[in-house]
């Protein structure tokens, strides 16, 4: 029998992940024991805190990184999207589980879709990258930043006497919570291109543990370690850190790869947009093949002005877009 501690976050999305992770490990081998450890991070010890004054500090990740570098557990589940690109060598990213909802969604307290809302009207993000996007569609309104867990930014998008006529969040956080049923609209792909690896899990462990990556290796879902390989990888090649004005999306369509990548002007009046398509076949068993495709495109976007975009963005602009997001 093989006891697993895995370490979580204490909020209630990150419970569930570590629990939905937990449930696959043992449809693998029910013989496994799994104690889930809960950490605190240093986001969730200052949740009022702005975005900006914690980034680059691995504001949700560095405490339980180091609780596996210590050996105070053994395996810790993370949304992808907050885990930098280039991370310690000694942890590796050793199961990426099938992808969630990869797409953003509107809760807006008139129930209006984000092309009704009233010139004026407060829309709720910490995150640039939904911000510029949102003003791209609709400039005529108005961006505020929030923080809080998903219930609290649900009930600070609900209030009747609030700041905020609506929020975006993760649709994936919200379906994982059961809380689809306060969703306004589903934003497209096309309106709003996600977060690099948004939607997707990450299960970490130390890179030397040869075994227990063996054993993790079994709940890796191949296609959407390659997707997420390709987003990342445009990411890294464009420097930014976690994801500052930077979307990308991969995906496979009736057997072809497919990659969109998009970085954005602070207003969203300018957009870089790149994209590839490539053999299904390759992507699929070569993960790093996805992520040389991804620095590519993000090479080619630098040569059409992308780091003009970036340079715009005041560096305490926070780099960080939990999946709570």
């Amino acid at each position: 029998m093989i006891h697993i501690r895995l370490g979580t976050r204490g909020s209630a999305l990150a419970r569930w992940q570590a629990e939905h992770t937990a449930d696959l490990l043992r449809a693998v081998d029910p013989a496994l024991t799994i104690e889930l450890i809960i950490l605190s991070s240093l986001g969730d010890r200052v949740p009022d805190a702005p975005l900006r004054a914690i980034a680059g500090k691995g504001a949700f990740t560095s405490d339980i990184e180091a609780a596996l570098l210590d050996g105070r557990i053994d395996a810790a589940v993370h949304s992808l999207k907050d885990l930098p690109t280039r991370g310690d060598p000694a942890l590796t990213i050793a199961a990426i589980p099938q992808r969630g909802r990869v797409a953003d969604a509107l809760i807006a307290r008139s129930g209006a879709p984000l092309a009704d809302l009233p010139p004026g009207a407060v829309i709720g993000t910490s995150s640039t990258r939904r911000a510029a996007q949102v003003l791209a569609a609709r400039p005529d309104l108005v961006i505020a930043p929030i923080r809080g867990n998903v219930d609290t930014r649900i009930a600070k998008a609900l209030s009747s006497d609030g700041t905020y006529d609506g929020v975006i969040l993760a649709a994936a956080g919200l379906d994982r919570l059961g809380r689809l049923d306060v969703v306004t609209e589903m934003l497209s792909i096309e309106l709003m291109l996600p977060a690099p690896g948004q939607g997707a899990l990450a299960v970490q462990c130390r890179a030397d543990d040869a075994d227990l990556i063996t054993l993790l290796a079994r709940i890796d879902h191949r296609e959407t370690r390659a997707a997420v390989s390709a987003e990342r990888g445009f990411l890294a090649g464009l420097g930014t850190g976690c994801s500052l004005p930077v979307a990308a999306f991969a995906t496979f369509i009736e057997g072809d790869f497919y990659f969109d990548g998009r970085v954005f002007s602070p207003d969203g009046s300018r957009v870089i947009r790149v994209g590839a398509p490539a053999s299904a076949r390759i992507m699929a068993n070569i993960p790093a093949i996805a992520a040389a495709v991804g620095e590519s495109q993000a090479q080619y976007a630098l040569t059409l002005g992308a780091a003009d975009l970036i340079a715009a963005y005041p560096s305490s602009v926070s780099s960080i877009e939990p999946e709570t997001d």
